[in-house]
């Protein structure tokens, strides 16, 4: 900046010296008048090269002339006018000599250097955003590749004792054919195991491209709501839509969906302490069909309202804080809808919103 404004200051020497030399011409070819011997040649070229406006004005400062504006506005007076007015209030001082005094303005290529450094910074700036958006989405995908790795490598590793389990299962079953508690005990055993195997599925799904499947939500939620209030305090209610009223249908990854509800009604269970009410609401409109999940818990404060998705964030004594990450991962990515916090009041609980694409 300061070296262009040295090169703009330098050339608007040189543009004053030419229109000086413009002033002595006019002066040398007045004066030759009608004489014939007197060569001009010289000073009619400097007229003709010059490129500075100028307007040249009387005595009295009346415009009589105007250079390099235009064709047209060289001769339009009331335009001459208007810029001789704006030449005066810029303390612009005249080149006076016998004729007329000549006023005169920066040229079209000194007003557009001192607009140079101005581009140059919007260049600079465009560069600039140009590499956080391309070193982000380089973050993003480094951050992705981390997560699709760490993902299946759990299911790779669980394969292996689950498999074994299975077989061991199966063996005391044979073993255990004529004993009807034992045998009771074991179901319950591969059903657990059954659980890990869906655990492992879902692992093994992160980073593939998830079949979606025309899903009744309604029976999809229910079979989410079965599994968890098994799992709860008996002073939980789990207030939820019946499965063959108002069927709502959604495209979706069955063991990603059901993934992401469970996360969030273990969430509610925490956030309640053992007692309080689990509330499902389905509906839909013209863009997205819409699950609201409410709890009678804690609630959190506004701030939180996004740190609940950042990986590591957990207000729990135990845990990662990964459940809320993977699930805004698998709605946002796998099923390109959205989950977000609807609304949260401290004290009083909390709603999650998932919108799915109609």
């Amino acid at each position: 900046m300061f070296y262009v404004n040295y090169l703009a200051n330098k050339l608007k020497d040189i543009e004053r010296t030419s229109v000086e030399l413009f002033v002595k011409a006019q002066v040398a070819v007045a004066k030759a008048g009608n004489d014939f011997n007197k060569d001009v040649n010289f000073e009619l070229q400097a007229i003709e090269a010059n490129q500075t406006p100028i307007i040249a004005t009387d005595e009295n400062d009346n415009v009589a002339l105007g250079r390099n504006y235009g064709s047209i506005k060289d001769t339009d007076k009331v335009f001459l006018n208007k810029r001789l007015i704006k030449l005066k209030n810029q303390g612009i001082q005249p080149i006076k000599s016998e004729l007329n005094n000549v006023y005169f303005e920066n040229s079209r290529v000194l007003r557009w250097l001192k607009f140079f450094p101005l581009i140059q910074l919007m260049l600079l700036l465009g560069f600039l955003t140009l590499g956080a958006i391309g070193f982000g989405a380089s973050q993003r995908e480094q951050q992705n590749r981390v997560w699709v790795g760490m993902a299946k490598e759990t299911a790779h590793q669980l394969g292996t004792p689950i498999g074994a389990i299975v077989a061991w299962v199966e063996n005391l079953k044979l073993l255990s054919y004529d004993d009807p508690e034992k045998m009771e005990l074991l179901d319950e055993l591969r059903s657990d195991v059954t659980r890990l195997e869906l655990i492992a599925e879902r692992f093994s799904k992160i980073g593939s491209k998830p079949n979606l499947e025309k899903t009744n939500l309604n029976q999809q939620l229910d079979q989410c709501r079965s599994y968890m209030e098994k799992r709860a305090s008996k002073k939980v209610r789990f207030d939820f839509p019946d499965p063959n009223e108002n069927v709502v249908f959604a495209n979706i990854n069955a063991p990603l969906f059901d993934w992401v509800m469970e996360n969030l009604m273990r969430n509610s269970l925490d956030a309640m302490d053992g007692t309080g009410t689990i509330k499902a609401e389905i509906y839909r409109d013209e863009e997205y069909i819409s699950i609201d999940l409410s709890d009678t818990g804690k609630g959190m404060s506004t701030s939180q309202f996004k740190q609940v998705f950042e990986p590591g964030y957990t207000t729990k004594k135990r845990g990662w804080g990964l459940g809320l990450s993977l699930a805004k991962r698998i709605i946002e990515n796998y099923h390109k809808g959205k989950i977000y916090v609807k609304k949260s009041v401290i004290g009083t609980g909390t709603t999650f919103s998932v919108k799915l694409p109609v």
